[in-house]
């Protein structure tokens, strides 16, 4: 190979990428603004920085971020051996010292003799294949490059529902339904009585919120749409009835009559294994939100597969733009990774630039591509953000064992039963490899 291809961003995704292309002897360039130019969040001059925790989450395999981190290294992942060669104590979680872990990758990342590092902010797209793997706080320059690719397809925050399970569901307090019972009955809807919805509303309005960075702006101050649940619940007790909790148009079959408020979940995901509460964004703790929105009836024992989250994050419509190996419909020579993508978390923006790092490597040395299995979490989130039936509602989504297919078996023991996933996901992860050669 004569010509490089081009990586923008040496943070997780763009390291992955790098090595994925350069163990497969394709020459990388590797651009990087630090340290001419940081952004508001980063500090530190090595690549792959954490800015935030320095958790990388659960290590056990039975665990949706354990089986990912697995399944990275079965394909040959750089940040997962330099994160457990770095890693700190911390109880269940692979968690590592900041400045070591990001040395560790920063070495072998310059010391790759097909990888040129090229340090200075880009603001164009080079000439070739590109990898653009520039995070949540893309640079304006960039940001407007990404735009004239994307299209509307462009959002500057990340204003999420929770999502929980259907599996997890109370359907002895829920029912399916839609407003006026017009079209099928599609929303899960939960019916709350005055004196539920009174004390809900108090909870909410009496919960911690996260405090926002310097630089984020709230979402609510640009754009009405994106209003958190808890700062509409404090315009006024009954403002949420007039809003994402309004009763009109519901009847509940356990009364025969319409509730005082009604909280709907609509289906996230293509086969019904996840649900969101639509309207009910939120800048709340993770804990206050499992406390809060557990109160709501039906989700007693909900399984949250994803909390809400409200804050500065750059990332495009994947479903409608990108395919599963994160290349560009549109273009081919050109693909995303890192949660610009919609990948949320460490490890999961890590995954995306291993996997288009891997497929373009492929591509270019005239191989099969891998066609990794929806078993896998990382088949399951590839999928996800490529989906065209996202399209349009799309959300950022990090590892969780909600988006992998039944298992087909009940499995009361949560332990067991991820278990049982993942001894799959590694199975199918194996056969696939070994079929390609890997």
């Amino acid at each position: 190979m004569s010509a490089a291809v081009n990586v923008i961003g040496a943070g997780l995704a763009g390291c992955e990428a790098a090595w994925a292309l350069a163990q497969q002897g394709i020459p990388v360039k590797l651009y990087e603004m630090k340290p001419e130019k940081y952004s508001p969040a980063h500090k530190y001059s090595g690549f792959a920085e954490l800015v935030c925790s320095n958790s990388l989450k659960a290590a056990r395999l039975e665990s949706a971020a354990g089986l990912l981190k697995h399944e990275m290294e079965m394909l040959g992942s750089l940040t997962v051996p330099c994160a457990k060669e770095n890693s700190v104590e911390a109880g269940g979680a692979l968690a590592v010292d900041r400045e070591k872990f990001s040395d560790a990758v920063t070495e072998k990342i310059r010391s790759h003799p097909m990888i040129e590092v090229i340090e200075g902010e880009v603001t164009e797209l080079p000439a070739g294949i590109c990898i653009i793997a520039t995070g949540p706080l893309t640079s304006g320059a960039m940001a407007d490059v990404i735009r004239g690719l994307c299209g509307e397809g462009l959002s500057f925050y990340d204003a999420a529902a929770p999502i929980v399970t259907a599996a997890s569901l109370d359907m002895d307090r829920v029912f399916y339904a839609s407003r006026y019972d017009r079209g099928e009955a599609d929303y899960v809807n939960c019916p709350m009585e005055k004196d539920e919805y009174l004390a809900f509303h108090e909870a909410l309005i009496g919960a911690e919120k996260v405090q926002l960075h310097d630089f984020e702006t709230h979402p609510f101050s640009v754009y009405e749409g994106c209003m958190p649940i808890e700062e509409l619940a404090r315009r006024g007790v009954d403002t949420m009835r007039f809003g994402p909790m309004k009763p009109v148009g519901i009847t509940d079959p356990h009364t025969g009559r319409r509730p005082y408020a009604v909280v709907q979940l609509r289906r996230e995901n293509r086969e019904g294994t996840l649900f969101n509460l639509v309207g009910f964004q939120t800048n709340l703790k993770f804990g206050e939100q499992k406390r809060v929105f557990s109160m709501i009836p039906g989700l007693a024992d909900a399984e949250f597969m994803r909390f809400g989250v409200m804050h500065r994050n750059t990332f495009i419509n994947s479903p409608e733009l990108l395919n599963a190996d994160f290349s560009m419909r549109s273009r081919q020579d050109i693909s995303f990774a890192g949660q610009i993508t919609g990948v949320e978390g460490y490890m999961e923006s890590a995954m995306s630039g291993l996997i288009a790092g891997i497929a373009v490597a492929r591509r270019l040395r005239g191989l099969e591509p891998i066609q990794l299995p929806a078993e896998t979490m990382t088949g399951a989130l590839c999928r996800y953000v490529s989906d065209p039936f996202n399209s349009g509602k799309f959300q950022p989504m990090g590892a969780n064992m909600g988006i992998l297919p039944d298992i087909g078996v009940r499995i009361r023991d949560k332990k067991e039963k991820y278990g049982v996933y993942a001894a799959r996901a590694v199975e199918a992860l194996g056969k696939e490899l070994s079929r390609v050669g890997c």
